[in-house]
């Protein structure tokens, strides 16, 4: 029986390579993200290039309105998920706490936070249900430690650790795994957008290394999705060899 993923912010970095990973091992997907013009794109591609049926579902998971009306108005058929990535995450400037834009705040806090509990509300039923499922959520370096001008975002990762290990404990009985993976700097929009399109700023975060790409943060959860069922991963931190920490970097 095919197999189906649900990943949210598939419009681009790991959201994308995590929909092209799971069509190569032939899953359907569905996929949601904001942007719909890149989700029917996408869609297309990997119907034509891997054979998968592909649903696409567009709205903004800080709306806990569209998030049920988009997700329940599936047909019945999409409902029986499989594995739930919860990719669907961003970051908004880096300043002292004194000086923060309390509107990322608000971004930061709805999307990260409240978007992942608003799509996991609805899809964990769906597996409770069907009697098996996988639901892994993107974490990252900023939820294990904090960092200069961090706060926020950390806190808002430090929010998807420990609603992981919550997750965990609440669907146990349901058979449900439930994986956090954890990666360190990867070079994707994530830092153009933090610096609200600022290209050349964004670039800099990376020089002097070799950081992670998207793909590798996609096979690491192809990696995690497809141990055996008596198998679950919890908690994984995956970083560049030149990181050790969030702050230190070797830079050659």
């Amino acid at each position: 029986m095919t197999k189906i993923a649900l990943i949210t912010g598939a419009t681009a970095g790991i959201g994308e390579a995590c929909a092209h990973v799971f069509a190569r091992e032939g899953y359907n997907l569905i996929l949601t993200g904001r942007r719909n013009d890149r989700l029917e794109k996408l869609a297309a591609h990997l119907n034509d290039k891997y054979n998968v049926e592909v649903a696409t579902s567009s709205f903004d998971v800080r709306n806990r309105q569209q998030v049920i009306d988009n997700l329940e108005g599936l047909p019945a058929k999409w409902k029986k998920v499989n594995v739930l990535v919860n990719n669907a995450g961003l970051s908004q400037g880096l300043d002292p706490i004194q000086n923060g834009n309390i509107d990322d705040w608000e971004t930061m806090i709805d999307t990260n936070i409240k978007g992942l509990l608003y799509v996991s509300r609805v899809v964990s039923n769906w597996m409770i249900d069907n009697g098996y499922g996988h639901i892994i959520n993107l974490g990252s370096i900023a939820g294990k430690e904090v960092y200069l001008n961090g706060n926020v975002y950390c806190a808002t990762k430090h929010a998807v650790d420990a609603l992981n290990k919550g997750m965990r404990i609440d669907l146990l009985s349901h058979g449900i795994r439930v994986t956090a993976v954890h990666p360190g700097a990867v070079e994707t929009e994530f830092s153009e957008v933090r610096f609200k399109g600022d290209k050349e700023r964004a670039k800099k975060v990376y020089d002097g290394f070799e950081p992670l790409i998207a793909q590798d943060i996609a096979e690491t959860i192809w990696f995690v999705a497809s141990r055996p069922a008596h198998v679950n991963i919890n908690d994984l931190v995956i970083m560049p060899t030149a990181q050790a920490t969030a702050g230190n970097i070797f830079r050659s």
